[in-house]
This record gives structure tokens, sequence and C-alpha cells, in this order.
């Protein structure tokens, strides 16, 4: 299929309120589009969904993000062998600044360039000047990307995505690369652990809880891997 790009204008965002997240004792800013709705009714984000169906939902901080920055706190990482990394549907970027704060090298891309701008901003709220943006579609990726380490949250929201990513996965992922996706166990997403293991990769799931008192979200991270286990 041909890659399907977007942009969401920075003056499409309107007021923007800004998030603290704690995280292991560490606090990590971030700045979003205060509502979502107004987002949606500037005319290029219209066009983009009488087009495509395209929704800046990235514009939210989903509970997924922060599963996935809990695993990249717990990883004991090796940057001789992980040091770069690509965030696919960045969003607000927690993630990958979060791996970023970790010695990490990041590149955040999303099917929305506007969502890449705004993490490298995020970014650079938190210290991380510089940081690399890529307009990415990974249903259509471009021939030969490949990074030693590859983020993603909550990306398996449909099933045609689920399949995309983990096709996205099989092609990309190098040897000895390491994926963490998150998703708050989707019932689309089940088949996402299969898909993987028939292409020969080890995937291995871990339980993750994220919230405050009786607002807890449950659901997974999936560790995915080509070579060792």
């Amino acid at each position: 299929m041909t890659a399907k790009l977007h942009h969401t204008p920075k003056e499409a965002f309107g007021n923007r309120v800004r998030e603290t997240i704690t995280l292991e004792g560490r606090d990590y800013l971030l700045d979003r589009p205060e509502r979502l709705d107004l987002v949606f009714n500037h005319p290029q984000v219209r066009a983009a969904y009488d087009s495509d169906c395209y929704i800046p939902f990235w514009c939210d901080l989903w509970p997924a993000s922060q599963m996935l920055a809990r695993e990249i706190l717990d990883e004991p990482w090796d940057l001789n062998t992980h040091g770069d990394a690509l965030e696919i549907g960045c969003g607000l970027g927690l993630s990958g600044i979060v791996a970023m704060s970790r010695g990490l090298k990041v590149t955040f891309s999303d099917i929305d360039l506007g969502a890449c701008q705004l993490a490298a901003d995020n970014a650079a709220l938190n210290g991380f000047d510089g940081a690399a943006i890529l307009a990415l579609d990974f249903r259509a990726p471009p021939p030969q990307l490949s990074f030693p380490v590859i983020l993603g949250a909550d990306v398996l929201y449909e099933e045609f995505m689920t399949d995309a990513c983990a096709e996205f996965l099989i092609r990309n992922l190098p040897h000895d690369g390491l994926a963490l996706i998150a998703d708050p166990d989707r019932v689309c997403a089940r088949p996402f652990r299969s898909l993987l293991e028939q292409a020969g990769m080890t995937v291995k799931l871990k339980p993750k809880k994220v919230g405050k008192h009786g607002s807890k979200t449950k659901g997974v991270v999936y560790r995915i891997t080509r070579g060792r286990a």
C-alpha cells in the first residue's frame, strides 16, 4: 500500500496544557492540546478525516504509554547494542522521552508530522534538545528501515493495525533487536503474539497496570526479540 501521512499544524493545537507524569521518582513534563474537539475543527484536520478517516487521537495521553514507559525504566539497557530506538506512533512522546532519560538516542515517528514535532518539543521541555523525527506510516515503511530498538504504545487499536505492526516488526527488527509494544489488552490485539511467533520471533508478555485508586487500566507489554530470547 501507499503510505498515508498527515500533518496537524501547530496552530490547530490551540491552548496547551502541561501534565506532569511521575515515574520512579522522576517528573516528566508533557504539553498537549487542551481539547481534541477544537483540534478536529481545524480545516486541515477535517480534510484529513474526509480523505482518510483520520483523527489525531494522539493529542491525549493514553494509559498504554505509561505502561511502556515503566517497562523502559525497568529494562537493563546495553547501550552498545541497543543505543538507537524508533518510537512508532509516538504521539506526545512520553515513551521516547523516558528512553532518552535512560541514555537511548530516540527517533520519534508518527503518521502525523504534527505529533512528531510536538514530541520533539516535549523532549526539549525535558532537557533533550534536537530529537530526531520521522513521518512514518508503519503500514508502508520505507525500505531498509532498521533500528535495534522499536517502541510502541497503543498502536494495536484495530485488527488491521495489529496485522500491520506485526508485519513491520517481522520485516524491520534486526537480529538481536528488541521491540517493546504496550497495549491495554484490546481484543483486536490478541492475534499479535501468534503472528510474531509464527514468523519465528520470541514474544514474552508482561502484565502492567497503571492509574490511581479505582481507575487503574490493565494491559500488557509485548517483549519481542529475533535472536536470543
